[in-house]
Parts: structure tokens; sequence; C-alpha cells
């Protein structure tokens, strides 16, 4: 098999960047800490500023409120938070209007919104909590069809001509989105930002819209993104590229395929478009920023960002800039990449550097994929350690980069500053419509008198409900910075913790309840070992294996009482080529078959008295031998099945995953008698035993892990197997057979009868 059709290595930084893509978090940590850490007196010094500007927002805060109390009364710790976060994320998914009706009038009168009905100091707040309750009372007016929402919505609807009830939650979700939201388009968006009392700020747009699924979103949002650009240019009179407007864009928006698989495709038609982006800014006179996606997409992105950046049309533009995410565990080596760069282009890079929002989206992935560990950190305190060393590493950079800290977070906030000293050549970010009491400190020329760029979303409601469901997970919770720092119930030296003390009460350990992901089944099992493949350091080295696997001769045969037999030779071919003949298969004869049953039947009797826990052990050791010889047997699925590596990884998984869940179930249904019905009710004291002989017939299109689990199964339990791999993919389950037996399953049991 050729795989020489893979996109060969890139020479260069970007592969370093991956070096510590699942780092050993407490030997990381640790060494963060090191580089956050300005001192006992400067980490004092911070405090008391964090604890000043805590003050500052509780006392000086609005009367008349706004998201971010909105967020601190129905934060996602409350009924009503969670069923407003469900039905603005299901509105966003329900395709017709009957069907919204039933949701919203199951939901809302399960609340209790009459509790939060001058609960809160916030004019917003106590409106949208009055025009939810009387919602809620609208629809239980008639306490007789109060089980049935649906005729409630009938009768309102005849006597209001309308749903009434549908129109008022989505009117609630655009005043809620007018907090979030810029304008709904790129000009409304812009005159807001000219506004007397919004003019202290910087702006930096954001086309709202998800990941394009089709060539033609992805054309939609390119011809957004370049109108936007023309806009703000038009309408930009500051000459300085730093603090003139600029445009944040999402390279999963410019193309439908932005994955690491399909690399070789992205690169050469998505890099062209993003350059013809950065040089209509460079013209219109504002900065254009990549913003920060998933982590299997963080290398896809800086090799994107590395074309663009050296291309020729931006020779003398420092106004391409990216997002970074400290959560990451590759941040500061991301950093050191941007300096790199910078040096080699002789340009200034902005940089915007934010937490991150997939936190649970990360954990979860690295879980399912059976990664050696995370991507990200396991602790939010581990996350600020990281996000303060990436700070001071920007500042050390000096001309190189030109740092945009994004953060809601007092104590960070005062990290900067002090960091900084009296340097100016930096600026704080926001998201629009939270944080402004904090910013107005930042911002006053008395005060702080630092520059403060707002993120500022554009869209139409449509767009805005991912967006807004996205803030709310990320801004609701009672734990967020967002929500504490107004809650006076807490104390102020609690809300400006020192993230480097905090991290070293833990002693740098990874949270206890966040297991490795190779111990998310412990103690029963062993999860099985997944492959990191958006990490090119290790997918290369894998394909490298794969190829070298790929060299020998191929022959699967039949195998009675553990000796090959003879037969006819069938080629078996490559289905994605069928010219390509992978390897040549004997074909069983049916004296194999009696042969074989007559062997198993005075096998099966041998292998059932055998213990549970060695007949476990022999399957644990089966496991430990196909993860060893991972790259053969992907390259041969990949070969005789016509599989992407990509399906393949989790097919072993699973089959790995397979023979570990039956040793287990082996070890503790058949070690000790159990009770059971006997035939006239009462309780009769009897082992679990095998029951003989069984015939496994696997399918084609999953060759390993259905053949595997299969037999897995059969033998856990102390019976003997036939093993029948289908026609097309004899190959893959011979190997399988041959590690069984290499494990210990005796010849006598385990037969393979291929034909």
């Amino acid at each position: 098999m050729n795989f020489s059709d893979q996109p060969a290595a890139r020479p260069g930084p970007i592969p370093a960047v991956n070096n510590r893509y699942l780092a050993h978090e407490e030997s990381l940590v640790r060494e963060l800490a090191k580089s956050a850490d300005a001192g006992d007196t400067a980490r004092r010094k911070i405090r008391d500023l964090a604890a000043s500007l805590v003050h500052a927002v509780r006392e000086g805060q609005k009367k008349e409120g706004g998201i971010d109390a909105f967020l601190q009364q129905y934060d996602l710790s409350s009924e009503e938070g969670v069923l407003l976060m469900c039905i603005a994320e299901a509105l966003l998914r329900i395709p017709d209007a009957d069907t919204a009706d039933r949701l919203i009038a199951d939901k809302i009168t399960s609340a209790r919104w009459k509790d939060h009905l001058g609960t809160s100091d916030s004019l917003f707040v106590n409106a949208s909590t009055w025009g939810l309750m009387l919602t809620g009372r609208l629809l239980t007016l008639d306490d007789k069809v109060q089980s049935n929402p649906a005729q409630v919505l009938g009768k309102l609807a005849s006597r209001a001509g309308e749903p009434v009830v549908r129109g008022a939650m989505k009117q609630a979700m655009r005043i809620m989105g007018h907090q979030f939201v810029m304008g709904r388009t790129i000009d409304e968006a812009l005159t807001r930002a000219k506004k007397k009392e919004n003019r202290a700020y910087r702006y930096s747009f954001d086309m709202l819209g998800e990941a394009a699924l089709t060539a033609r979103d992805a054309n939609r949002y390119f011809e957004a993104y370049y109108s936007a650009i023309g806009e703000i240019g038009d309408s930009n009179d500051d000459a300085d590229i730093f603090s003139a407007p600029s445009i944040s864009v999402k390279l999963s928006a410019l193309h439908p395929r932005y994955q690491f698989t399909q690399r070789e495709r992205v690169t050469s038609e998505l890099v062209p478009r993003v350059a013809e982006l950065a040089d209509y800014a460079k013209q219109c006179g504002i900065a254009l920023t990549v913003d920060a996606e998933e982590a299997d997409r963080l290398e896809l992105s800086l090799e994107i960002f590395d074309a663009v950046m050296r291309d020729a049309r931006l020779a003398g533009y420092d106004g391409f800039g990216l997002a970074v995410q400290t959560y990451q565990r590759r941040a500061s080596d991301v950093f050191q990449f941007l300096i790199d760069l910078a040096t080699e282009t002789g340009r200034r890079i902005p940089v915007r550097l934010v937490k991150g929002a997939y936190w649970d989206t990360e954990i979860k992935r690295a879980q399912e994929q059976g990664l050696a560990s995370y991507p990200v950190f396991t602790r939010k305190e581990y996350t600020d350690v990281s996000y303060l060393a990436c700070a001071r590493q920007a500042l050390a950079a000096g001309d190189a980069l030109y740092p945009q800290f994004a953060t809601h977070n007092a104590h960070t906030l005062a990290s900067v500053l002090h960091f900084a000293g009296s340097r100016r050549d930096y600026e704080f970010q926001r998201l629009h419509g939270m944080g402004e009491e904090l910013y107005a400190e930042v911002i006053h020329r008395d005060k702080l008198d630092r520059p403060c760029r707002v993120y500022a979303p554009v869209g139409s409601h449509e767009d805005l409900l991912p967006y807004l469901v996205r803030r709310l997970l990320e801004n609701g919770a009672n734990t967020s910075f967002v929500n504490r720092i107004v809650d006076e119930s807490i104390d102020v030296a609690d809300i400006v913790t020192d993230p480097i003390e905090m991290a070293r009460e833990r002693d740098f350990r990874p949270h206890p309840r966040i297991p490795a992901p190779s111990e998310l089944f412990a103690p029963e099992r062993r999860n099985s070992a997944g492959i990191n493949l958006p990490d090119r350091n290790v997918s290369m080295s894998l394909l490298a294996a794969m190829q070298a696997a790929m060299k020998k001769d191929f022959v699967a045969h039949p195998i009675v009482n553990g000796r090959a037999r003879d037969g006819e030779a069938v080629p078996s071919v490559n289905p994605a080529d069928t010219s390509e003949i992978v390897g040549l298969c004997r074909q069983s004869r049916p004296e194999y078959v009696d042969e074989a049953l007559s062997a198993a039947v005075k096998g099966q009797r041998a292998w059932n008295r055998v213990a549970a826990h060695e007949r476990a052990a022999v399957l644990i050791r089966a496991s430990d031998l196909l993860e060893e010889h991972t790259p053969e047997l992907l390259a041969l699925c990949v070969a005789e099945a016509g599989k992407i590596v990509a399906d393949i990884v989790p097919e072993l998984r699973e089959a790995v995953d397979f023979l570990r869940y039956y040793a287990r179930q082996a070890t503790e249904l058949f070690g000790e008698p159990v009770l059971l019905p006997g035939p006239t009710g009462e309780r009769n004291s009897l082992a679990l035993r095998g029951r003989g002989v069984f015939v496994c017939i696997s399918p084609w299109n999953f060759p390993l892990a259905i053949f595997t689990g299969q037999v897995a199964a059969a033998l856990a339990a102390g019976n003997a197997v036939l093993a029948k791999p289908a026609e097309q993919t004899p190959l893959v389950a011979f190997r399988v057979v041959e590690l069984l037996l290499e494990a210990g399953v005796p010849e006598d049991v385990l037969h393979f009868l291929p034909g």
C-alpha cells in the first residue's frame, strides 16, 4: 500500500509548537508559574490593585445594569437560567412555529420567575423578569388546559391573532442580543460605536456566523468580511494601525473543510482567501485578526497564518494579528513561534491573549479520543497562570508583538498593568456588553488611562443565538468572574486570589476529578490508547510506521488446532483501487470445518475450566498486543477495507476496549457462583459457564472491531470459537487471530476459517 499521497512534513517552527501539545500538566504549570511570578512584593501590589478595582466596580455599578446583572440573576445554577439557555438554544434549531410554541409553553410555565422580580437593582433585569413572569401567567390562565399547552396557545392565537408567546420570547432574545451584539449590520455597529458614550473605546468587529458547511457558505462569509473591511475602512480616520478599528475573522467560516485531515486542500485554497482579506485591510488602514478555534485546528491555523504573513503584498503592514488561547498547553510555544515569525518578516504582530471558550469541548474530545493527556489545563487557576506567563512573554518581546489583553478578570488586569509598568504600547480588550464597570476604571484619563478595545459582534437574530449561547455558557456560571465581581456576598479577597499561590496550594497537580483519558474507566479497566492525529509530529511518525509495515507480503490461511492449512489462493484487493493486490488469502476446505469443530468441542471443555481471571489475563495480553501492532493493523485496514486513518483509529480502539471490557466482565460474572431462579421459583446456586462452540461471522465494514468483539465475548465466557471473517477483509482478521493465539488463547479453542 502506497501512502505517498500524504502531505510531507513542513520544515520549520510549526511542528515544534506541538512538542507540548499534551504536556505533563504538573511539570508545565511549575514552569509557567516561575515565568509568571514577578516576586512576592509584586504579587502583593497586584492583589491590592485588583481589590481596588473590584471595590470600584461594586461602588459604581449602574442602577440600570445590563447583561452582567442579567447573567448574575439568571446564572446557570438556577432553574430559570438553565431554562433560558434551553429556550435560546432550541429556538435556533426548531424548524416550525408550532413546535416552537410547544417548547416555550412547556418550559416557560415551569419556572419561578416571580422569585427574581425586584431582587435586582437593574432595571433591565426587572423588566426582563416581568416579561417572563407575565408570559408564564398568560400560559396558566386556564388551569383546566394547563396540561395541554398547544390548546392554550391556540386560544391565545385566536385571541391575539398571532403566537404571542413565541413573539415575546424572540423579542426577549433580541433585547438580550442588543446587549451582546453591536449591531445587525456593520453600518449599524459603526454608527453605534461613534455614539458619545462609546467613543472612549477602540473596536474590533466580528461578523457573526458559524463554521461554513458548504462552499456557498464560505463565499457568503468571505463577501461579508470583505464588505465589512471596506465599510470599516471608510469610517476610519485614525492613521495608527494599532488604535484604528479592526476586524476579526474565523478561518472555519472561510472554508467548509477547515480541518487537519484536509491540510493540503485547505492551505492551497484558504491561504489566498485570507491573504486577499488581509491585503484589503491593509489598503483600508485597519487591522485584521485571525480568531482562535479548537485545539485540533491550531497547527493548521499557524501554518495558514505563517503563509499569509509572508505574502509580499503585506510588506510593511503591522495589522495582521492572531488570537492565542492560553488555556492550551502549547500557548507559550505559540508565542515563541510568533516572536520568531515577526523577527523573520521584520513586522510587528498584534496578538490577542484570550483564556479560551471551548474548555468543556476540549476535555470531552480528549477523553473520547483516548489521548495521553489533555491539550488544555484541568484547573482554572492553571489557565490563569498560563495567561500571566504568556503576558510577560508578550511584553518582553518588545517591538515583535503588539499585545492585546482580553480579560474581564480584575487580578489578570492588575497583573498586566504591573508587568507593563509605564509602557503604553499595548491594549486591553473586553466583550461588548460586558465588563463596562471594570473598564471604566481602566480607560478613565484620571485613573489608569490605558486603551481598551471592544470585541463587537455584528449579525442578525439568526446568527445571534449560537454566539449568545456560547457567551451565556462562558459567563453565566455562578463561578465566573463576571458574576462574582458584582456579587457582594463574596469577599473581595476571594475574588482577587493570586492564581500562582493557588497553584502552589494545589501542589501543581491536575484536578483530581478529571482523570487522564487513559484512566477514564479506572479501576474497572484501562481505556484504549488514542492517537493525536492533529499533531503532525505524531501523524507523520505514524504514517512512516504504516508504510514500513506494508512492505512485507501478507498471506492469510486457515488455522485449525494452531496449524496453518493450505487452500486456494484468492487475492485480497484494495477497494479504493481494485488493481492493487494487498495480499493473498488461502480459502478453507469443508474438511477443515469438521476438524475445527471436533477440536473446538474438546478444547472448550478445558477452556471452560480455566479460572475466569486467567481467561481475562489472556484477553488483556491480547489487547496490549493489538496496541503494540497499531501501525500494521491501521495500514491493513486502510489497504484492505478502504478506510481512512481518522476512521480506523477509533475502530482499533474499539477492538481493544472489547477485549478489556469482556475481560472485566469475565472476572465479575464468572468468578463466583450466581443465584439463578429455578423452574419452580426456588433459587439455585449455580456458577455461570460457557455454552460450547460459537461460530463468529463478521461483516466487512468493521473488519477489526466487530470481528474482535464477537470473538472476545465468546472466549471470555469460556467458549470455543470458529471465526469466519468477511470475504473482503480476511487479512485484517487473520492478523487479529495470530495475536490472540500469541496472547495465550489455546490452539484448540480458537480456529480461523476464511472463505
